[in-house]
């Protein structure tokens, strides 16, 4: 793509992006929705090929209904207060509709089917952006309208979504569809408690968006779409084989790595607000994306698939370039847990 048309696409991204997360008006908040999702279309679509056009064509008519059903919600909202500003939100129906189109944008269940299949047809690069830029304004609306929530609606749903960003990628071959199921996963965890604790929700989606970027860092460095192609990172990468075992367990929420603190702060802020049966249920659904992550691992650090001599020793003879901005990501995706007492002190 043009790197003039590319620069123009993405800070299009940014703005409408900025425009929802700082504006407190509705029809602003939609204007800024309606830029973002035309703006990032093309980048779906810049390999020209059949499989992105269909991933792009999805991710518009979902993203299009989501923004209709919010236009309704906020149409329903001015009939019976005659107000345009945010936290202005009385109408029941009108809540239960808004929740409903912003967990359509956001991709939680049940209205996740799109998530996996976009995420598989697009680039890694458009891929990242999508799980990780994406998620920023729908959730920056449901950080501003959270006392209003319907809470036992949002409570569903993200039960729903960590089961079934568990069991959806449990039978997955291909690294896009599973970190697309990851991000269900994470999205349900970040939704639980954001009536209880909104602040908490943007602890998890920094961590979130920390993980998943090296993730996607770690599979473009070694241009790897599969579980058989990681099998084959460690002749060329030695080392960075290592962190991503590391990296993908911290995904998973496994301690003393950094995904185990967001997981470990929500169950406690759970049961402080005497909710036991839902941390328990969290904390059991969240097993089966551990489980998958432990496939990966043993793919990918502990498995050598038969090749020549040549290959063994190919890592002596090659240097492959990875990103500058690799070795902090790693870092920080896999070693801030010392920081959690502090964490806990701001919070």
């Amino acid at each position: 793509m043009n790197p003039l048309i590319m620069s123009i696409i993405m800070a299009t991204i940014i703005l409408g992006t900025l425009i929802v997360m700082t504006s407190s008006h509705w029809l602003m908040i939609w204007i800024g929705f309606e830029m973002n999702m035309l703006a990032i279309i093309p980048m779906l679509m810049k390999q020209h090929n059949p499989r992105s056009t269909e991933a792009a064509t999805k991710y518009f008519f979902t993203q299009a209904t989501a923004s209709m059903l919010l236009m309704l919600a906020v149409i329903i909202n001015l009939m019976y207060s005659g107000q345009w500003t945010v936290m202005k939100l009385f109408n029941p129906t009108a809540s239960m509709i808004m929740t409903l189109a912003l967990t359509m944008k956001l991709g939680l269940a049940p209205f996740h089917f799109w998530v996996p299949e976009v995420t598989q047809g697009i680039p890694l690069s458009s891929g990242l952006i999508l799980l990780t830029w994406q998620k920023l304004a729908p959730l920056t609306v449901l950080y501003t309208i959270s006392p209003i929530i319907n809470l036992n609606l949002l409570l569903t749903m993200s039960l729903a979504s960590i089961a079934i960003g568990g069991w959806g990628g449990l039978n997955q071959t291909q690294l896009r569809k599973i970190m697309a199921y990851s991000s269900i996963a994470h999205m349900g965890w970040m939704t639980a408690i954001l009536i209880y604790n909104p602040t908490m929700t943007l602890l998890n989606l920094v961590i979130y968006i920390l993980m998943t970027t090296t993730m996607f860092m770690l599979f473009m460095t070694n241009s790897t779409t599969t579980t058989l192609s990681l099998s084959h990172m460690w002749n060329k990468m030695p080392l960075i084989t290592t962190t991503t075992l590391a990296t993908l367990l911290s995904l998973g929420g496994l301690p003393p790595l950094t995904g185990f603190l967001p997981k470990w702060m929500i169950i406690q802020e759970l049961t402080k607000n005497n909710s036991i049966i839902l941390p328990t249920i969290m904390a059991i659904t969240a097993l089966l994306n551990l489980f998958f992550y432990m496939r990966l691992t043993y793919a990918t650090s502990l498995t050598m698939f038969p090749t020549t001599n040549n290959m063994k020793i190919k890592w002596q003879f090659e240097s492959p370039k990875h990103p500058n901005l690799l070795t902090p990501m790693i870092v920080l995706s896999t070693l801030t847990l010392p920081l959690a007492p502090m964490i806990m002190i701001l919070n």
